[in-house]
């Protein structure tokens, strides 16, 4: 019965998510990304996280895609504002007058790929429990505002539950 379901019935298990360990760098997290696909009963998506765990497959912390191209960024342009860093690259303006010339930023944002995914992981606040019932997974994501929640199974990560799944559920029930 579709009221009754708890986060294991909705969760993508673990193996069909993309995690890494916390020493991988983001140029491996991207790639992992890059070629992840989630299947979910014939719904294909792409992650938006990627989880990160020690050598004892403890789950440390994720990494948005948000994270990692945050990340990526040339140092030389951290110390400049917001707007400064958007007139850097007007496309109205000619690039050969570009304060920084785009091979020097390419160069830059390839090396900062090689930095450890860990520089750039976020903690995880909330996981839910894989018996946590439907209602009780949306009002976690709610509350702590997340989009994904680790489910644990007597205390290991055993699979993700995405707002994207809860949502077609809750679809389910109510249309």
């Amino acid at each position: 019965m579709k009221q009754m379901l708890r986060a294991e019935d909705i969760m993508i298990p673990l193996e069909r998510y993309p995690h890494i360990p916390y020493w991988f760098t983001l140029r491996q997290a991207m790639a992992e990304m890059e070629h992840s696909v989630l299947d979910v009963d014939g719904r294909l998506s792409l992650p938006r996280f990627i989880l990160i765990f020690d050598e004892q497959y403890q789950l440390m912390g994720l990494a948005r895609r948000r994270d990692i191209l945050r990340g990526l960024e040339p140092e030389f342009l951290l110390d400049k504002s917001i707007e400064e860093r958007r007139l850097l690259f007007d496309p109205d303006q000619d690039p050969s007058t570009w304060e920084y010339p785009i091979d020097k930023v390419i160069e830059e944002t390839r090396r900062r790929g090689e930095r450890a995914i860990s520089e750039v992981m976020r903690p995880i606040d909330v996981t839910a429990d894989y018996r946590d019932h439907i209602f009780q997974v949306i009002y976690d994501m709610n509350v702590n505002e997340v989009s994904l929640l680790p489910v644990l199974k007597d205390g290991s990560v055993v699979g993700v539950v995405r707002t994207v799944d809860v949502f077609h559920e809750i679809c389910q029930i109510t249309l």
